[in-house]
């Protein structure tokens, strides 16, 4: 059995061991407990439906940085590009909706502007970390930190407020007959499109990354850019397209998180995004740069983040909301404390010069 075939295994039974032991401590819970409660909560097929919306944004992050850290480049700022396709996405469907424009093709239009936008950001990232090899982890503070000062700004001249007025959303897509089947049917086939979109473009990076003459480059770029030079194949041109398509993915992640779910831009504190971006992050470090596995990762965080959600609806838990907020946080620090297997590239954020 393949590593890939192993690691798929191992997840699927800590998952059905995790599913077993949530409903034996549904059965021996006492009724009507506050623990009682807290099964029921998780036990539920909108509580499923939930954990795969709130991974889009998480797991299209970790595709995106898995493909600019693949190429060599460090790429912290994709919490940034999250940001700015989020509130991108609401600005031109607003603008489309008052033109006159439908709702599906605006909600489409907005889908691409906001990815647009991603793409330029990362545009801008890459001609500073690559052509004027500017410091890595600094130039991606910087495009984080200018997003969480521009999208609300943008937000309170275009709204006269940091948070957007409520747009349309995608809603879900119904597959017939497998919509009906218990249990997964409601999870995976009446979904978001965006939910769709990232079960497709998981195992579709991990054949590019694999199986093409793209990802071998990529890979080579992060693992040994001499021997690619030596080949004939352009480094920094390798590297500008790891980058441009971390900005596609984490575009489509800012928007279809916005469009596909909230309906909205929240420009208070750290925006509506609000550290997912960093999520993306641990999943791939998590994930050791698989998409596949990283997969896991995000839907692994994802769960914290919808299981912090329904906890503050328990009135029994007489414990205050912002402590449950900081749950996925306290697992991404179990997570960071606990994996050491995870293979850095070799050339990561080192800087190299095709004319050497």
């Amino acid at each position: 059995m393949s590593v890939l075939g192993r690691t798929t295994l191992k997840w699927g039974l800590l998952v059905v061991a995790a599913i077993g032991a949530l409903f034996v401590g549904q059965f021996l819970a006492p009724a009507g407990s506050v623990t009682a409660q807290v099964f029921d909560a998780l036990l539920t097929t909108s509580y499923a439906s939930a954990v795969l919306r709130v991974s889009v944004p998480i797991g299209f992050a970790a595709l995106g940085g898995i493909f600019a850290e693949k190429s060599g480049v460090i790429n912290i700022g994709i919490e940034g590009f999250l940001v700015l396709s989020a509130l991108s996405s609401v600005v031109a469907f607003h603008g489309l909706a008052e033109a006159g424009v439908g709702t599906t093709a605006a909600l489409w239009t907005a889908f691409l502007a906001g990815i647009l936008v991603s793409v330029a950001a990362a545009a801008v990232f890459a001609v500073f970390v690559i052509r004027y090899e500017a410091d890595q982890v600094i130039a991606g503070l910087a495009i984080w930190l200018i997003s969480l000062g521009v999208a609300p700004f943008v937000s309170l001249v275009l709204f006269e407020s940091v948070n957007s007025p409520s747009v349309e959303t995608f809603g879900t897509w119904r597959i017939p007959l497998l919509a009906d089947i218990p249990g997964i049917g409601p999870v995976l086939f009446d979904a978001s499109p965006m939910v769709y979109l990232l079960l497709v473009a998981t195992p579709v990076s991990w054949y590019v990354l694999r199986h093409t003459r793209l990802g071998r480059r990529i890979r080579a770029s992060g693992e040994n850019p001499r021997a690619l030079d030596t080949a004939g194949v352009s480094v920094s041109r390798t590297r500008y397209v790891g980058v441009l398509l971390s900005g596609v993915l984490c575009g489509i992640g800012g928007a279809g998180f916005t469009l596909g779910q909230l309906g909205r831009f929240v420009g208070a504190g750290q925006t509506s995004i609000d550290g997912r971006g960093f999520l993306g992050i641990v999943a791939y470090l998590f994930g050791n740069y698989n998409p596949i596995t990283s997969l896991g990762g995000a839907l692994l965080f994802a769960s914290f983040d919808s299981l912090q959600l329904r906890l503050q609806q328990i009135s029994e838990l007489d414990v205050p909301s912002a402590l449950f907020g900081v749950l996925p946080f306290i697992v991404v620090i179990v997570v960071l404390t606990l994996i050491g297997g995870t293979r850095l590239p070799a050339a990561l954020g080192q800087h190299y010069d095709d004319e050497e």
